[in-house]
């Protein structure tokens, strides 16, 4: 016995040139059906949050699935997977393509070559396929905008998820995170890991995408906008807690970065929000948010 809550749709060229667009996304649970062999022409990430079975790839060999676990069904590669007849598993699953997939793949987020990824924690990535599950209520003007976007959210949790890495995804940008707020140069960083420069740049690029410089001031940012939401400190005290002496500095740094001054930033994020999406995870059996299609 399985069950199981799926919708498929087809974006228009337009949307394929925002970088990533969503071609379909599904939930399901129980004993479900063998899957392959099989060979698709996009990306599938399929999420297993609950339960277990196996995956066989284009080697043929096969590898045990233990949830929570992801698996990675990428163009042109051969795959053939189950749940264990037994006990079944639990899964949600997002078909996706467009040209960002090749950056995101340089950049180490989908992993043609490692199909089974064990997660530390399935529950970011369900939210977010959760949130593509709602926007691909029928009628939604900005379906494929929306999911579109949900799918970059997604990689990034996938990401963040692996349970071969720590929560910051690579050791060198923790300590980097880490010690962000502290007064130190690139080369002091660097010296921090025992590399060169030049060393640091090419591990912080490989990992992250980015420069150090760049990924220090992400982290600054970032810490400047949670003190911003959610506490009254003054923007000068603000600036000195993630490493900024000059505050008219701070100031300026942060409204071209972010796009609005500190104390905008604030007001925006005090205002009271009505609705909003749910963490919710929508049951498969009964989508509420979802109605389906009239016929």
């Amino acid at each position: 016995m399985y069950h199981t809550w799926m919708r498929y749709f087809t974006p228009s060229p337009v949307h394929h040139r925002l970088g990533l667009v969503c071609l379909g996304v599904g939930l399901q649970h129980g004993t479900l059906p063998t899957v392959g062999p099989r060979t698709l022409d996009h990306h599938v990430a399929v999420v297993v949050s609950a339960g277990g079975g196996w995956y066989r790839g284009a080697d043929g060999r096969r590898t045990t699935v233990t949830a929570p676990a992801l698996l990675w069904l990428t163009p042109g590669t051969p795959h053939h997977y189950s749940a264990d007849p037994g006990t079944g598993w639990d899964e949600a699953f997002v078909d996706f393509s467009g040209p960002a997939t090749t950056t995101y793949t340089e950049l180490g987020y989908i992993e043609p070559d490692r199909p089974v990824v064990p997660l530390s924690d399935a529950a970011p990535a369900r939210a977010a396929i959760a949130r593509i599950a709602r926007a691909a209520r029928p009628g939604n003007p900005l379906l494929e905008v929306e999911t579109g976007a949900a799918v970059h959210e997604l990689l990034v949790a996938l990401r963040r998820a692996r349970a071969d890495t720590n929560a910051d995804g690579d050791p060198v940008l923790a300590a980097l995170a880490r010690d962000a707020f502290q007064p130190l140069s690139v080369a002091d960083h660097a010296a921090r890991h025992g590399m060169t420069p030049t060393e640091l740049r090419t591990a912080v690029r490989r990992a992250a995408g980015c420069s150090p410089k760049d990924y220090l001031l992400t982290v600054r940012l970032g810490r400047a906008k949670e003190l911003l939401a959610a506490t009254e400190l003054p923007v000068a005290a603000v600036a000195r807690r993630v490493g900024y002496d000059d505050p008219a500095y701070f100031s300026r740094l942060f409204t071209r970065r972010v796009g609005t001054a500190p104390i905008r930033f604030r007001e925006q994020q005090g205002r009271s929000v009505h609705g909003g999406w749910s963490n919710v995870v929508p049951d498969p059996e009964h989508p509420p948010t979802i109605p389906p299609r009239s016929v």
